[in-house]
């Protein structure tokens, strides 16, 4: 495959995510990774969870410090087959030893995770049903806004369930450790037809690779 998968900065990758990720948000990010053909062709960024129960919750106390997301992903249409399976792979041979990494797929946009499910991740079910604050007229939710701190008007939204997927890094011996810490059930991975949301946006952030 004729793809290079190198770490990029913050610049690189800010017109990806506030403009061609449905999200439009830009994450935390610790680490970040561009895909590259003659010029970048995807984006995939690893950063802290914003939650610090999700990094207790997975595989306790002593390993919350190793609990990373994998929170944004997404590359140029048109590419070929296995293209984004090889981007992922890649990214996370790239991340340092003995971490945990988390991520999710979003069932209000019909993804079921198998991209994740192509790269060996752990199923570990559906996330339970949650409610956000959200200012009236607007998409801005509590978690991302101190909404508490405003006198705006606010109303209870329901948050989309997403599937769980996790990913250990490590050696042979540090990933047995963690597999035995996750509280977690590991479960089948879910079936069902994904639907793609529209990136065809062409960010101006086209490096060529030197």
């Amino acid at each position: 495959m004729n793809y290079e998968v190198k770490s990029i900065d913050y610049q690189d990758c800010k017109e990806w995510f506030l403009k061609k990720h449905y999200a439009k948000r830009i994450p935390s990010i610790s680490f970040c990774f561009g895909l590259y053909s003659d010029k970048l062709e995807g984006v995939c960024s690893f950063g802290k969870p914003a939650s610090p129960s999700l990094c207790v919750g997975v595989c306790g106390e002593d390993n919350s410090q190793k609990v990373y997301e994998l929170n944004r992903l997404v590359v140029n249409e048109g590419l070929p087959k296995n293209t984004l399976s090889y981007f992922v792979g890649q990214c996370l041979k790239l991340l340092p030893s003995n971490l945990v990494i988390v991520s999710y797929a979003d069932t209000a946009q019909n993804h079921h995770g198998y991209i994740y499910q192509a790269t060996n991740w752990i199923y570990s079910g559906i996330t339970a049903k949650m409610f956000d604050k959200k200012i009236k007229g607007s998409d801005k939710h509590g978690r991302h806004n101190n909404v508490y701190e405003k006198d705006e008007e606010w109303e209870l939204v329901e948050r989309s369930q997403k599937h769980r997927y996790i990913y250990f890094i490590g050696s042979k011996t540090q990933k047995q450790k963690l597999r035995k810490a996750l509280r977690y059930e590991i479960q089948p991975y879910p079936k069902g037809d994904n639907k793609r949301y529209d990136a065809s946006y062409q960010p101006t952030t086209q490096t060529k690779l030197l």
